[in-house]
């Protein structure tokens, strides 16, 4: 099959959400990071992201990584600009984190702003309580942003806005509104299929329309059977994370190439991040990394 993308220009990371969980550190906890690195490594992915379990000293982290011939792909920054008297500390902890990738040699910043966000509470039903950002909310988000986006222009880095269940930034018209607002040098997307479908909207259809400024993917497929059960019952974002709304591209009710096509025909390189939170104790994170290898392999050609 022709390939869709140049080998040269892709790399394949998959997230330690499949082995442990940072939001719910109980979740996987008895699986060290080792175990986590040498499976992704084995299952023939070139990268991932950091986890709670991954060693906080530099020098430790580069060898550990290295050995295993893997990247980090990206940082996860949590944004507070919507909250009262967080935007100082929100931008402390960014700093850090652009000094961060920029040691590790990575590219990217995944943010998302997490002002008065649900998916955390495990108990509360995710899509009734989703925070609704008012206009001053929204324009002290944006205004947020653009800072943040000059000092990660200013590093070298682009950084990637991810939409994300249980927050302000959710559903298709909410992340049509911030791509509308944000200076497209400043603010990149980050598209995650998983995260769009369970909000109600089409991922295949956001892909169309914001091509030109999405920077980085997490591919995330869904269980559509627990994903109805989860709309229905009003689960919490825990509650259907446990019970396996998500899974690993090919194991779920989404149709990846049309959207990896849409991707390739707008130039797209970097990384394509496969994050499937789940119960490690009924998914065996090592078979779905492998699963998930095997399935980009065949669509991608590579």
């Amino acid at each position: 099959m022709m390939a869709m993308f140049d080998r040269d220009k892709i790399r394949f990371a998959i997230m330690p959400t499949c082995w442990t969980n940072d939001d719910f550190p109980w979740v996987g906890d008895d699986i060290p990071f080792e175990q986590c690195v040498s499976e992704i490594a084995l299952a023939g992915f070139e990268g991932c992201s950091v986890g709670h379990k991954y060693p906080t000293d530099l020098p430790t982290l580069k060898k550990e990584l290295g050995m295993r011939g893997l990247q980090v792909s990206e940082p996860w920054v949590s944004l507070y600009f919507t909250a009262n008297d967080m935007a100082d500390l929100t931008i402390e902890a960014f700093r850090k984190q652009i000094a961060f990738i920029t040691e590790m040699g990575g590219e990217r910043i995944v943010v998302a702003e997490l002002g008065n966000s649900v998916h955390q509470l495990a108990n509360v039903a995710v899509l009734p309580n989703k925070p609704v950002f008012d206009d001053e909310q929204w324009t002290r988000l944006v205004d947020g942003l653009h800072e943040v986006g000059k000092l990660t222009k200013e590093a070298g880095l682009d950084l990637c806005y991810h939409h994300h269940m249980g927050t302000g930034v959710q559903t298709r018209a909410e992340v049509d509104r911030l791509m509308a607002d944000t200076d497209p040098d400043l603010v990149h997307l980050l598209l995650d299929t998983g995260h769009l479908l369970w909000g109600g909207d089409d991922p295949l259809e956001l892909a169309r329309a914001h091509a030109d400024r999405i920077r980085h993917v997490h591919l995330k497929d869904i269980r559509p059977a627990i994903m109805e059960e989860a709309v229905a019952k009003r689960w919490s974002f825990y509650d259907g994370m446990m019970a396996g709304v998500f899974t690993v591209p090919g194991d779920g009710c989404i149709d990846f190439p049309p959207i990896l096509q849409t991707l390739a025909d707008a130039g797209y390189e970097g990384w394509f991040s496969v994050e499937a939170e789940q119960d490690a104790r009924k998914a065996n994170p090592l078979e779905y990394a492998l699963k998930a290898r095997a399935y980009l392999r065949e669509v991608v050609g590579f």
